[in-house]
């Protein structure tokens, strides 16, 4: 068997393996969330622990789970566990828990009554876990978002050195600056990541793009117009970093503002994009602007939208790519972007707990005009930005690469 190569966060995962919670790990396809599970089995078994994997995309076993819990229970004892006297749990792995007709009563009846039973399930989309969980897993879960791989993650799996914060040669900053190109123009899926041929990368795209929308929409999300949307799918691809005006989109598309904003919903809850909502200390003036669309992939935003990999890095895939590895970094909750009415415009506001930092994301720090940030600064009396670039020279402290970010 292949080596499983260690994901960020499994060091996080590791806190909860021996508490009461179910572990629930979800997040868009092919994002690694299987190997995760695969990994912690693996470092389970090497403790000595009894561990069982459940593979949901095999009917014989959501048969079983859907009977009931009994069922599920004589299953574990025929497979020769729950052994009596054992005083340990029983690692119980469930892969793709959404294919189940009521995974919140299966996990709700598991996790109350037989407490020599840890589970850690996967889910392939939020949006089929949130219309099929319900609040009585309120208090029982731990939910884990996964991403594709963060550029750090992306350096691990090409077993490059690095170190966060390390002061760099310029023949390492020029490696780096490569990498970051490299990643951020084919994107972040494991397999994409290790595979070196680029007409591969774009076929194993292609194939997520179409499993994307045969097994999570077509399946979950009860989509009866498959072609609509697609079309609506490649038109955002091409706005990826851009305010998002339903209207227009409604006109150019020909699709019902109704049916687009069903469509943005599943998009967003199937972890394909985020809407990005602008920054406002006044909570109702936020609710009448436009919000900004990202996709979490600049893989398969280029294949959406241009039909292929490209040679050439341009200014809003980079952007798309700093807004994913904000992301992974800080959640999705912490970023907003800020634009006035004369047009003055932060790409992105970091704000975590009390503290918001302004980031300008620019290809060259030389295009880089400080009047927007200035004005923001002065507005919110704060001190501090960042300007994310990749070609060109840091100025000053402020300026930073996308792997110091």
């Amino acid at each position: 068997m292949e080596t499983i190569l260690k994901r960020i966060v499994f060091d996080e995962i590791k806190k909860y393996l021996h508490t009461d919670d179910i572990i629930v790990l979800h997040g868009a396809r092919q994002v690694g969330k299987t190997t995760i599970l695969y990994y912690i089995e693996d470092y389970l078994k090497k403790q000595g622990e009894d561990t069982y994997f459940i593979d949901l995309e095999d009917s014989r076993f959501v048969r079983i789970l859907d009977t009931g819990v009994a069922e599920f229970i004589r299953h574990l004892k025929e497979e020769g566990l729950l052994s009596q006297g054992r005083k340990t749990k029983t690692f119980v792995f469930i892969d793709e828990i959404q294919y189940l007709s009521n995974p919140s009563s299966f996990l709700k009846l598991t996790a109350d009554h037989h407490k020599n039973i840890k589970l850690i399930v996967s889910g392939s989309s939020s949006f089929a876990i949130k219309t099929k969980f319900k609040d009585s897993l309120v208090g029982r879960t731990v939910n884990f978002e996964i991403f594709n791989l963060s550029f750090k993650e992306f350096l691990l799996f090409r077993q490059y050195p690095f170190e966060q914060g390390k002061v760099y040669t310029q023949k390492k900053i020029d490696e780096l600056r490569a990498m970051f190109k490299e990643y951020v123009l084919y994107g972040g899926y494991p397999k994409i990541v290790l595979t070196s041929e680029i007409d591969k990368k774009e076929k194993y795209l292609q194939q997520i793009i179409d499993t994307y929308v045969k097994k999570d929409i077509r399946d979950l999300a009860d989509i009866k117009d498959i072609d609509k949307y697609n079309k609506l799918l490649e038109a955002l691809a091409s706005q990826s970093g851009q305010q998002l005006n339903v209207a227009e989109l409604s006109n150019t598309t020909k699709i019902a503002k109704q049916t687009i904003e069903k469509y943005l919903f599943i998009m967003e809850n199937t972890y394909i994009i985020k809407l990005v909502k602008p920054f406002s200390k006044n909570i109702r003036s936020e609710l009448f602007k436009l919000p900004k669309i990202y996709f979490y992939d600049t893989g398969l935003m280029q294949m959406l939208w241009l039909k292929g990999l490209q040679k050439e890095l341009i200014g809003n895939v980079f952007e798309t790519g700093i807004f994913a590895e904000l992301v992974k970094k800080y959640t999705h909750e912490a970023i907003f972007y800020w634009r006035t009415k004369d047009k003055k415009e932060i790409d992105f506001i970091l704000k975590v707990k009390n503290s918001i930092l302004p980031i300008e994301v620019k290809l060259n720090f030389e295009q880089f005009n400080p009047t927007a940030v200035q004005y923001f600064n002065k507005h919110y009396s704060i001190d501090k930005y960042k300007v994310i670039g990749l070609n060109g020279k840091p100025k000053s402290e402020f300026y930073v690469y996308p792997w110091d970010a």
